[in-house]
């Protein structure tokens, strides 16, 4: 849907009720638009959506743009720079350029964290804006802080940010965690258990419950990356789930937003092509499902934009902005989510059956569902624990029970999925140990012919020396020839003398003769 069709008096007051649910809709902007850009930041604060740096062309920006979401107008944010850290040398040097970074909003301020600047540091930078003095300026942090990155993820839970992955200025990736203290501005390098998430960069993260924080996606500087690792932030320790609904392909560049229980993502590509399904994650169920779609080149299938929720007349809904699929966009799309449930699958209200589903996942190096288990236990002391009836004790093991058997068959489902990748394995490695045995053939071919070659340029090398030794020969000859046609000469112009001679004497003869007969 296109709202540039609407008339001026319906879009500032009436455009939200245009909109239909899970579908995104091209934003009419009144007056002119930043520059187009992707990799930036973003994030929406009191109806208004704000926009930090990002790149356009290899060149790191460094504005901070403000979409009013009811006007539906952009401004440029006019930064002050804070007088404790900066001089008035204006605002270029307030914010610096910068691209790959994350934004948070706590309290009234922007807090922006890493990113790729030309100003090359060894540790992370903290940058903060004041949204009601529009001051800006470098937090000062302490503690274990992390090197300088982007690409990196930073989720806010309570009053801390929690970082992970990304690259660092030598293009190291990165798998690491750390915290930030928003309260004491004190970093905290978080150790994990279990085996984490591959290093990788611009991925996602969500937080859920205020306990696991999900990574999904990204990629390193050759492999895409679909799957998702969840991190207890109070056992410290990974895993990986299993995921049920619709295929997911891989992807980075992607944005993402939560909201209750359900996560948004939004674009991503592979450098090859973008992604032009949005998804949604069930948090509580592990469920992907796919909302909707665009078209391959729409911005929304880009890499690098951003995704935001924002509060607009009491309700929720979703801005996305930016990005780049051979086309650098400065675009906004809105889309108004349609409620969804919220209840949680039987799995995570059986204690007993999350500790089944561990057994069999662990088996399969997948994960620890009872980790997952996102819901709150009853409280022990209250009555309805204690009045606790044997149905409730018969539909429970019942409810056990069927989820074994749900178990059992995608246990046997892996093994089958096993036993077929075995096979194709095991039928790669016999063409690889033909191609082997071939390849040594061929060598030995090789060889054989290089032996070859060697002794003929050993030939060519005599015979070059044999022409080398003949050239005195052959000059000698010349000099045969020379001389050899000199004598010829000499022969030729003796015997025309004598033939002048012989010719001279006969006539005087015959005058002699002539005069004794008379």
């Amino acid at each position: 849907m296109d709202l540039s069709d609407m008339q001026p008096d319906f879009m500032e007051t009436e455009w939200q009720s245009r909109l239909a649910y899970d579908q995104w809709t091209a934003v009419p902007v009144s007056g002119s638009r930043p520059p187009a850009r992707y990799k930036h930041a973003a994030v929406a604060v009191d109806e208004k959506l704000y926009v930090v740096g990002g790149s356009r062309n290899g060149r790191y920006l460094s504005d901070v743009q403000v979409f009013d979401l009811k006007s539906l107008v952009w401004s440029n944010l006019k930064l002050k720079p804070n007088a404790d850290k900066f001089e008035e040398t204006g605002s270029l040097d307030i914010l610096p350029a910068i691209s790959g970074h994350n934004v948070v909003n706590w309290g009234n301020k922007l807090f922006l964290i890493g990113g790729h600047s030309k100003k090359v540091a060894d540790k992370i930078t903290v940058l903060f804006i004041d949204l009601e003095t529009h001051l800006c300026g470098v937090v000062e942090t302490s503690g274990k802080v992390p090197v300088a990155r982007g690409g990196h993820s930073a989720t806010l839970v309570g009053s801390r940010v929690i970082v992970f992955g990304g690259e660092d200025k030598s293009r190291r990736l990165l798998n690491d965690v750390f915290v930030l203290d928003l309260e004491t501005m004190t970093w905290d390098m978080a150790e994990g258990t279990q085996t984490p998430p591959a290093p990788r960069f611009d991925h996602t993260a969500a937080v859920h419950a205020e306990r696991y924080l999900l990574i999904f996606g990204g990629c390193s500087h050759s492999i895409f990356f679909n799957n998702l690792h969840v991190l207890d932030l109070q056992t410290m320790e990974w895993s990986q789930p299993l995921l049920q609904g619709d295929l997911v392909t891989a992807r980075a560049g992607h944005a993402g937003i939560t909201i209750d229980e359900n996560w948004y993502i939004v674009g991503g590509g592979d450098n090859k092509s973008g992604c032009p399904e949005t998804l949604v994650l069930n948090m509580s169920k592990l469920v992907w499902s796919e909302l909707t779609s665009v078209k391959q080149r729409d911005p929304l299938a880009s890499e690098g934009l951003s995704v935001c929720s924002a509060i607009i007349d009491g309700e929720m809904y979703l801005v996305a902005f930016g990005g780049y699929n051979g086309k650098y966009s400065n675009e906004v799309f809105v889309m108004k989510p349609k409620p969804r449930d919220s209840s949680r699958p039987k799995i995570f209200q059986s204690p007993a059956a999350a500790a089944a589903a561990a057994s069999v996942t662990a088996a399969y190096a997948l994960t620890k569902a009872e980790k997952l288990d996102f819901t709150k236990a009853e409280d022990p002391n209250s009555k309805g624990a204690e009045n606790s009836s044997e149905k409730d004790v018969t539909n429970g093991v019942k409810a056990i029970r069927e989820e074994k058997n749900v178990l059992e068959l995608s246990l046997a489902e892996v093994r089958a999925e096993n036993a077929r990748i075995k096979g194709q394995i095991d039928e790669k490695n016999g063409t690889l140990s033909e191609l082997s045995k071939e390849l040594l053939s061929v060598q030995g071919q090789l060889g054989a012919e290089r032996s070859r070659c060697f002794k003929l340029e050993a030939q060519i090398s005599e015979l070059h020396k044999m022409l080398e030794s003949m050239q005195p020969i052959e000059n000698e000859v010349q000099e045969l020839r020379t001389q050899k046609s000199a004598f010829e000469r000499n022969i030729e112009l003796a015997s025309a003398v004598q033939i002048q001679k012989q010719g001279s004497g006969g006539v005087w003869r015959w005058i002699a003769g002539g005069n004794g007969n008379a």
